[in-house]
């Protein structure tokens, strides 16, 4: 069997040119990277019944194929002769060389060039780590000569990052070795798609409100506990200017040609988890169907994509497709890894809650039509196929089959056939909370509704912080909670559909520039550590060909 990296450079791929003419882009909109990438410079004007949003049951060990499924979907309207777009999210390098693999899909579902986009592709990462790392000198140095602002240096929010995992940066302190080298103070890294600019990219309309939002970020408090932005800082322009070109989304394709803007990619956790307004909101202007996705599960990423993306862009999905898999199901019911092949009809029916609770969390919650997408493996047999099947009949929502990674868009025909169908449906969006109400109630909103919660307990921490949000008027912002990926509770290893459960909030935090209020539930990490074997030790280049293997 192929490797992703060995099928993806098996396909001979379109010149960029040719994919662009696809969306009616002229040749000065585009900016070439290449023959397979380019930067496009077009302002959006989009459509409003064109999206459809993929998102998938709370993430498993196994890999849900969320990405993998989204291109299929495409490539299968792109066979039904529909113009059709993906909006998707950049991949990060940490992940590429830890554990995870890349973001590009899988098998005959991927975009490409794939080894370009999990590597450096245009440099976006690498511009937002400079933005981030440019605010960082700038501030130590206001600190070193003279620190005006009367900065707090215990009181110092702002990290600096990099696009790698790397736990021993973590924790560090800066300013060691005498006086010549800065003021002594406790520091930290995170990964670049964790930064607070890579969330601001993502929601920035144009290059003034990019701007604005770099100028509300808060990176310390002073000695009289005052906020202190990166406006008081004066570096908002030189941090927009390192982010010009990372603002213009990229464009790519699948290995059938279908046309992929693919931009941004912030934490689904820490952040919203969508790739960047600009690109969808472009992608719903040059295409008649968009397909878009939110990470993690639909608890952590849809939940974030419908009550923060949807509000500040004005867009709304006529269609979410909710992706599931058998073997994580049947973990859900509790089986272990090693069983995940053999079929067992009662692990799966003690699973299936994780499903229906999503299910009903999209319809009943957020109002929106609903399909389910089962990405078929070899091993899934037909009778338990037949089960979510059944399940999905019985929460009146369509259910289709998907064999993309095997098969690309033919596999995907059916699952395209029943989007087209729902999009042809009303649907009218609303969201788990209104943004009037206290930042408690909100958070108690989507605590009960989503989460399925009975009590939110705050801590003394988290209270305190409360008081300084509503203080210094940021109570009506939108909440983004951070929590584990893997339940809808806030303990991993609550599965299935936890509910009459306690959930913890450990402290809320303001992100000014991103415009969010982070809600924090159990410990995030925000610079991932590398396995005692990570990918990277598997990779290989032939000096003579350049032929990278190993990388998936």
């Amino acid at each position: 069997m192929k490797s992703d990296i060995e099928i993806a450079n098996s396909v001979k791929l379109l010149p960029i040119r040719e994919v662009a003419r696809k969306l009616k882009l002229k040749d000065d909109e585009l900016e070439l990277y290449g023959n397979y990438k380019a930067k496009i410079s077009k302002k959006p004007d989009p459509k409003t019944e064109n999206l459809v949003l993929v998102t998938a049951i709370n993430p498993t060990a196994f890999g849900e194929g969320k990405t993998t499924t989204s291109i299929g979907l495409a490539d299968g309207m792109n066979k039904l002769g529909k113009n059709v777009s993906l909006a998707l999210r950049e991949p990060s390098l940490g992940p590429v060389f830890g554990i995870k693999g890349g973001a590009t899909g899988g098998g005959m579902a991927q975009i490409a060039p794939m080894e370009d986009i999990n590597l450096h592709f245009t440099g976006d990462m690498h511009a937002i780590t400079t933005a981030n790392n440019l605010i960082s000198a700038i501030l130590d140095n206001h600190i070193m000569q003279g620190n005006d602002l009367k900065i707090d240096v215990g009181r110092v929010i702002w990290k600096r990052c990099m696009d790698m995992n790397d736990r021993a940066l973590r924790s560090i302190e800066v300013g060691l070795g005498g006086a010549k080298n800065g003021v002594p103070r406790k520091d930290g890294f995170n990964i670049t798609a964790a930064s607070e600019v890579m969330a601001i990219l993502c929601l920035a309309k144009d290059m003034n409100d990019l701007k604005k939002r770099i100028g509300d970020i808060i990176v310390a408090y002073d000695i009289h506990g005052n906020m202190v932005t990166c406006k008081d800082l004066g570096v908002v322009d030189a941090v927009a200017i390192t982010l010009k070109d990372a603002l213009k989304p990229n464009l790519v394709q699948t290995l059938e040609g279908t046309p992929a803007i693919v931009h941004g990619g912030p934490f689904a956790n820490i952040a919203h988890g969508c790739n960047s307004v600009i690109a969808t909101k472009l992608a719903m202007s040059v295409s008649d169907y968009v397909i878009t996705e939110a990470g993690f599960g639909a608890d952590l990423g849809a939940e974030k994509f419908l009550d923060i993306k949807c509000r500040i862009a004005d867009i709304r999905p006529k269609v979410v497709v909710l992706v599931a898999t058998v073997r994580a199901l049947k973990y859900n019911g509790g089986i272990d890894k090693s069983e995940a092949a053999t079929e067992n009809l009662a692990a799966l029916e003690k699973g299936l809650p994780n499903l229906i609770g999503h299910i009903r969390n999209l319809k009943d919650v957020y109002g929106v039509n609903v399909v389910v997408a089962i990405n078929k493996f070899v091993t899934d047999s037909d009778r338990e196929i037949a089960v979510i099947q059944e399940v999905c009949k019985a929460e009146g929502v369509p259910c289709a089959l998907c064999e993309c990674w095997a098969k690309g868009g033919d596999g995907s025909i059916e699952l395209a056939k029943t989007v087209l169908n729902e999009m042809n449906k009303p649907s009218n969006l609303r969201f788990a909370y209104s943004l009037d109400m206290s930042v408690e109630d909100k958070i108690n909103a989507v605590a009960k509704k989503i989460y399925g919660a009975s009590e939110v307990v705050f801590s003394e921490q988290a209270k305190e912080s409360l008081q300084l949000i509503e203080k210094s008027g940021k109570s009506n912002l939108p909440i983004c909670i951070a929590k584990t990926q893997y339940s809808f509770s806030d303990d991993a290893t609550k599965l299935g559909r936890p509910t009459e459960f306690k959930m913890t909030v450990r402290d809320v935090e303001i992100r000014g520039g991103a415009g969010f209020l982070v809600v924090v539930c159990g410990n995030i990490m925000l610079m991932p550590g590398l396995s005692k074997r990570p990918s990277a030790m598997g990779m290989t280049i032939d000096g003579e060909t350049m032929e990278i293997k190993g990388l998936f």
